[in-house]
């Protein structure tokens, strides 16, 4: 069964990219509005980023628990910006608090000017052994152990953890890295490993490269996938849409857009900027797949566009690789997140749990004629 979670854009939002046109302002009651319509419309979770452009994610996850019912919460954990046996004990609190909702998502950093920012001044290599070290004692931590550790970057004695997680023996580890090091961490310590959207040959590399990487280790993993989405009722109207999302942004704004990513010792990003090269020209990278969104976003920069139908099938393909979980974005978060549940969750087999109690009491669209249901329409599941 699949799993698909959606977006809360923390570091802006809008109807267009690289424009302050259609823009609107993300302040608290707004991002409560995409969580809540999200946790109604049958998303599995929500993925909040991270990084110096957006509000603090375990901030941003803390105020939308309350507001929610069964939503999960993908946070940050940031290596070499937190004590890990701190981040432990906020992990285990906002499970707790959650009701056992929270997955944690290791960031290790891919833009050294903004890790500078932060105080870690330790080259792409070192971070991931960092990062290694980190979730070590975390894992230990939060299973009830006393932890005494003394390695090459973190040293603990008497960790622990007074108040044990809901979800045992943690909130489930997901992680997104390419490079060989950020493979091997995550073989050895996550429990999700997941890509940003690339061409299903690619992410069928990948796939088998961490699974024989995590068999090596004893070990099994989970995958899933980072995307946006541009589903509308045609094909037409979809490619419509992409091109309308990028119709303010101008070569200029491309040229320095990438000169900044440029700069980052991340290999997803470059393996990101790789697929359209900076160029308008070459932007559908694969059937359906389409890298306009990378010209200006750092991070995840390819999108699903098409009908439901179309869109659908090319989740199954990913599926067919591996694929579980699906995480999904689409501007603006708000009306996108509806439109992504109404017309295309109904070709898909999901892991959805219904609401408990009444959630309407019109669940089928409006009256006709004051006296007759519309047709319900087909569902996958």
């Amino acid at each position: 069964m699949m799993n698909v979670f959606w977006f809360i854009p923390t570091h802006g939002d809008g109807r267009y990219l690289g424009t302050s046109q259609g823009a609107r302002a993300v302040d608290a009651d707004y991002m409560q509005q995409v969580a809540v319509a999200a946790d109604r419309l049958g998303y599995e979770g929500v993925l909040i980023p991270t990084g110096t452009s957006c509000e603090d994610p375990w901030i941003v996850a803390s105020s939308l628990v309350p507001a929610t019912k069964r939503l999960k919460f993908l946070v940050a954990v940031r290596p070499g910006l937190m004590s890990p046996t701190l981040a432990a004990r906020m992990a285990s609190s906002l499970d707790r608090i959650s009701g056992g909702r929270l997955l944690i998502n290791v960031v290790a950093g891919g833009d050294p000017v903004e890790l500078a920012g932060d105080g870690l001044f330790l080259d792409h290599t070192e971070r991931y052994h960092l990062t290694s070290e980190f979730l070590e004692i975390w894992r230990k931590e939060l299973a009830g152990e006393h932890v005494d550790y003394d390695g090459k970057y973190l040293q603990v004695k008497g960790g622990h953890v007074l108040y044990p997680p809901i979800q045992q023996p943690y909130p489930p580890l997901w992680f997104g890295g390419s490079s060989e090091v950020a493979q091997q961490v995550a073989a050895e310590q996550v429990d999700v490993y997941l890509t940003w959207g690339e061409p299903p040959a690619d992410v069928a590399a990948k796939i088998a490269e961490m699974r024989k990487l995590a068999e090596a280790q004893g070990r099994k993993l989970l995958f899933g996938i980072r995307l946006h989405v541009i589903v509308r009722e045609t094909e037409e109207e979809a490619w419509r849409a992409a091109d309308k999302l990028i119709q303010h942004v101008d070569d200029e704004t491309i040229a320095a857009a990438q000169r900044i990513f440029s700069r980052f010792d991340s290999v997803g990003q470059k393996r990101m900027a790789k697929l359209h090269e900076g160029s308008r020209d070459r932007l559908e990278i694969s059937p359906n797949l389409w890298s306009g969104i990378g010209l200006v976003r750092g991070g995840a920069g390819t999108a699903l566009v098409g009908s439901p139908e179309i869109v659908a099938e090319r989740m199954r393909e990913y599926e067919a690789l591996g694929i579980e979980t699906f995480i999904f974005s689409g501007y603006p978060h708000l009306e996108e997140a509806y439109r992504v549940a109404e017309l295309l969750f109904p070709l898909l087999s999901l892991d959805q749990k219904p609401l408990s109690g009444p959630t309407s009491i019109s669940p089928f669209g409006e009256i006709i004629a004051n006296v007759a249901k519309p047709t319900p329409r087909a569902s996958a599941h």
